[in-house]
Formats: C-alpha cells, sequence, structure tokens
C-alpha cells in the first residue's frame, strides 16, 4: 500500500479573541503556508495575518482603462475618418453619446480580466480537490469553530508545525494527508483525451454557426426574414437606374388622410377655403402659441407691424388694415403657405391645423381693435 503524503496539521480554536490571537502568533512564527478559517468575516483578521494588500486591482485597473481607451479610439476612428455619419445634428467626435459603451467596455473587460487572473496567476490553476475537503476540521470551522491550518508539504520541520500548535492553544491538532490518487495526478490540461475533446467541442460549434449562419437561414422556412421585398437604408439598388434605393415620393401622390393643398400659387382661388377648426379656448391658445413664436418677430404681439428687428428686416404691413381684415381664412391660409414677398412659406414649420389656428387668433387680435358694440354685451 502506497505510504500517504501529510498535507499539514489543523488545529481548532472556540472564540474570535482565541483565532485573532492565534493569526497574530503565527503570522509571526516561522510557518509562512499557513491560513486562517472562520465561519464569518472576523473584523481585525488582515491585520492579524498581516496580510499585503491584494495586487488584484490594479489587474482589473490596467485592463479596464486599457479597453476604455481602445474603445474610444476606435470608436474616434470610425466616427471621424473610416465612416463619418452626422446623426441628430451631433458633431461626428460625440463624446456624450459613447460614455454608455465606454463605460460597459471597461466595466465587462475589468470583470473577466480579473477572474482569469485570480484563477490562473495568483490562485495558479488550484486543484478543486483540497485535501481539507471533506474532513472534520472543515465541517467544525464551517459552523461554530474557528481554525489555523499550516502547509508542512515542503517543510522538514513537520513535528514542530504540530507542536506549535499545541503552544498556541489549538485544540483538536490533527494531521492532514493528500489522497494518493490526487497526489499523484499529473496535470489534465495537456491530456490526448482532454486535448481530443477540446478539439472535438471546436469543430462542432464552428461547424454547427457557420451551417446556422451561412446555409440553414437561406433556406424555407428559415429565410422568411431575410428574403423581404425591401431595401435597407443606403443599399445600392439594381432596379433604379440611379442605383439609389432610398426613393424621393412619387410625384402627385397624397399621404393617407390628408388631400393635397391645390391652391399653390393661386391665392384667389384659396379664398374659398374654410377654417375647418371651431373658436375654442384650446385652439385659441394653440395659436397664440404659434403666432408668438413665428409671427410676432416681424408683426408684432398684437398684428401691428411693430417688428421687433430692428430694422434688420422690412417691416410687415399691419394685420389691422381694412384689406387684410376683409380677406378670408383661406386667403390668410395661402399667404402662410405660399409666402408673400419677403415673408417665406411656413409650411414646414407648422402643420395645418397649426395654421389654421394661427389664423383664429389673428382674427381675435383683429377683433379686439376693431371691436364692434355688439362685442359691448
Amino acid at each position: 500500500m502506497d505510504e500517504k503524503i501529510l498535507y499539514g496539521y489543523t488545529g481548532l480554536f472556540d472564540t474570535p479573541d482565541e483565532i485573532i490571537e492565534a493569526a497574530n502568533k503565527t503570522a509571526e512564527s516561522k510557518f509562512k503556508k499557513y491560513d486562517v478559517h472562520t465561519p464569518y468575516p472576523v473584523h481585525g483578521m488582515d491585520d492579524a495575518m498581516k496580510l499585503k494588500p491584494s495586487r488584484l486591482p490594479y489587474v482589473a485597473l490596467v485592463v479596464g482603462l486599457s479597453a476604455m481607451f481602445g474603445m474610444l479610439g476606435f470608436m474616434y476612428w470610425i466616427s471621424t475618418v473610416d465612416y463619418p455619419v452626422i446623426v441628430g445634428g451631433k458633431p461626428f467626435f460625440s463624446f456624450p453619446a459613447w460614455v454608455p459603451v465606454l463605460f460597459e467596455i471597461t466595466v465587462l473587460s475589468a470583470s473577466i480580466a480579473t477572474v482569469v487572473a485570480m484563477i490562473a496567476i495568483f490562485f495558479k490553476f488550484p486543484n478543486i480537490s483540497h485535501p481539507l475537503h471533506d474532513t472534520e476540521f472543515m465541517k467544525s470551522v464551517t459552523s461554530d469553530k474557528y481554525g489555523i491550518s499550516i502547509d508542512v508539504t515542503d517543510d522538514e520541520n513537520v513535528e514542530e508545525a504540530k507542536a506549535f500548535l499545541e503552544s498556541i492553544g489549538a485544540k483538536n491538532v490533527t494531521a492532514i494527508y493528500w489522497d494518493n490518487d490526487e497526489a499523484n495526478f499529473k496535470n489534465s490540461v495537456l491530456q490526448p483525451k482532454f486535448l481530443a475533446l477540446l478539439l472535438v467541442l471546436v469543430i462542432g460549434v464552428s461547424g454547427a454557426t457557420y451551417f446556422t449562419l451561412n446555409k440553414l437561414m437561406f433556406m424555407a422556412p428559415f429565410n422568411w426574414m431575410r428574403e423581404q421585398a425591401k431595401y435597407i437604408p443606403q443599399e445600392k439598388s439594381t432596379f433604379f437606374s440611379d442605383e439609389f434605393a432610398m426613393r424621393n415620393p412619387v410625384a402627385g401622390t397624397v399621404q393617407r388622410g390628408l388631400l393635397p393643398y391645390k391652391f399653390t400659387k393661386k391665392p384667389e382661388e384659396s379664398a374659398a377655403l374654410i377654417n375647418p377648426l371651431e373658436v375654442t379656448k384650446p385652439n385659441l391658445a394653440l395659436g397664440k402659441k404659434k403666432y408668438d413664436i413665428y409671427c410676432s418677430p416681424c408683426h408684432g404681439y398684437f398684428a401691428e407691424g411693430d417688428s421687433r428687428m430692428r430694422g434688420q428686416f422690412p417691416n410687415p404691413p399691419s394685420l389691422h388694415s381694412e384689406k387684410v381684415r376683409n380677406w378670408s381664412d383661406g386667403r390668410i391660409f395661402n399667404v402662410l403657405t405660399d409666402g408673400q414677398n419677403v415673408m417665406p412659406s411656413y409650411a414646414y414649420q407648422l402643420t395645418r391645423n397649426e395654421r389654421w389656428a394661427v389664423i383664429l387668433y389673428v382674427r381675435a387680435l383683429q377683433r379686439s381693435l376693431n371691436a364692434k358694440e355688439s362685442d359691448l354685451k
């Protein structure tokens, strides 16, 4: 029968004060390969064990910042050099829009690097079958006891470790041995069976991915989302002679639910149009709001032609003149839609209903300065 290989000695303590004092004495002793086990975190244990600050945060810091600046440079190159596109009026170098991406890549890369470095570098691929597992010592320190384990695998002073634990008041000092199969087990990473398994997994996953993305998605019925009679933005067209897939609306087409305006450049004919909006407080409020924004800079807040442009633009006539007061609502609507003289069209700034609401408000202003006796009743 193979001789068992000694891993080390363990000892138990009853109170937090005892384990703190024992940790202090162990840290000052000649034994450097030791560990303290408690059922819950004990305040002050790091200082008692004289543990140095971990270097793991530096890995997270370096990798996280490297990924952040790398992604920042990549997005800068894409947005300003390789494919500059203005989105929503923002500049090419739009740092606020990139902050969420930079945050995510920093956190993700730092987290992955921390786990990989902890397992591969700091812990050196630890064996999950540790000699302390399933021992009475481990069952005790995960319940209501506190303990210290000293690794003497490479220490010639084996008996000194046992005597030391007894000298600092440890109870149930026990020798822990390696399992022979585990102790003699070689690194499985480079075993042919393991490498063959990895190769099979790589080929299988790669093959399945290639078949799914390059073959299966083009087969019926899986191609129903791909085979659509449409063009995506900026896609080249093989149907139109100019090869542009993005087209302007066909001339003469009518938007659903909206009749075309037939009186462009026909001001006299537009006089027959009737204002479809009723004189209500919401419509007057909408008209006042839009009038103050778009009309008052030139016509004044009371439509008297008292421009606030201070001579930078020709003053318009007063809207209280007999000529304008006698215009029909349709005639005024034509001016708002087509423009007149130096006044531009407001068809793009104001919807149809907003233009009719402005006319309601103009009528209210005209009535306020040209009131009749019947209005006083």
